[in-house]
């Protein structure tokens, strides 16, 4: 597909995105937005510049070339969810983070589903060869899922564990990098997936009307505590009246 396909589409693929879930955002959370969207702007902006391009081509070569045309792993197959472990091992652990745990499931969960949404949407449209030869090459979704899940990681823990919260983009980069050595991806591929997924979930934690959707956070007449009794899990409810 022509390059300038491919950036029309994927502009307007992230511009719908951006515009719908925007409006529910007042303006100084805009302005914040508009701050933090320069680093996976920039990511996505230079995929689709190198996308096809002479040296991603050649970049690809040397890559390949460093670690042999017979490199082959599937540890890029479950670093990817790292971040996620790391999220709830530390909520476990009692390190602050910004939402209770069932929000940061919430927004996990919707911020995977419109990042791999969209990437889904662009492997079809770009119709871009992977390559090994196989097809649907752009963007990826191995480095779109993994940088999603370090998103919401760095997202709930920035301000109590820094460096927690951005361990987990080693691990995003990781996987980015492994795709490439395993000759799934061309690093195009690679950077607009990793802009993709930060711009989606920075967009994801502006959304008001979620922000209230807790069913088992503590309020005014309904509580849930952890509950052991006899080697038995569970938990206990109460609702006062």
């Amino acid at each position: 597909m022509h390059i300038k396909k491919v950036v029309l589409t994927t502009i307007l693929l992230v511009f719908i995105i951006t515009l719908s879930i925007g409006q529910q955002t007042d303006s100084i959370s805009k302005k914040s937005f508009w701050k933090k969207s320069i680093v996976p702007a920039s990511l996505l902006g230079v995929g689709v510049l190198l996308n096809n391009s002479k040296f991603e081509k050649k970049l690809h070569k040397d890559v390949m070339s460093f670690v042999g045309n017979d490199f082959k792993t599937s540890v890029d197959d479950y670093i990817l969810f790292a971040p996620i472990v790391q999220m709830y091992t530390a909520d476990l652990l009692g390190v602050k983070s910004k939402n209770h745990w069932f929000d940061q499931s919430k927004y996990l969960f919707i911020s995977n589903v419109i990042s791999s949404g969209i990437t889904n949407r662009l492997k079809v449209a770009t119709a871009k060869i992977r390559p090994d030869g196989t097809p649907k090459a752009f963007p990826s979704g191995h480095t779109t899922i993994a940088f999603t899940n370090a998103a919401v990681l760095h997202q709930e823990f920035k301000d109590s564990s820094p460096i927690l919260a951005y361990s987990g983009y080693a691990f995003a980069t990781a996987t980015g990098g492994l795709r490439m050595a395993n000759n799934k991806h061309w690093v195009s591929d690679v950077l607009a997936a990793a802009g993709i997924s930060i711009l989606v979930t920075e967009l994801v934690y502006l959304i008001k009307p979620l922000k209230n959707f807790n069913p088992f956070k503590k309020t005014k007449h309904l509580s849930f505590y952890p509950n052991y009794n006899k080697g038995s899990y569970g938990f206990y409810a109460s609702y006062n009246f």
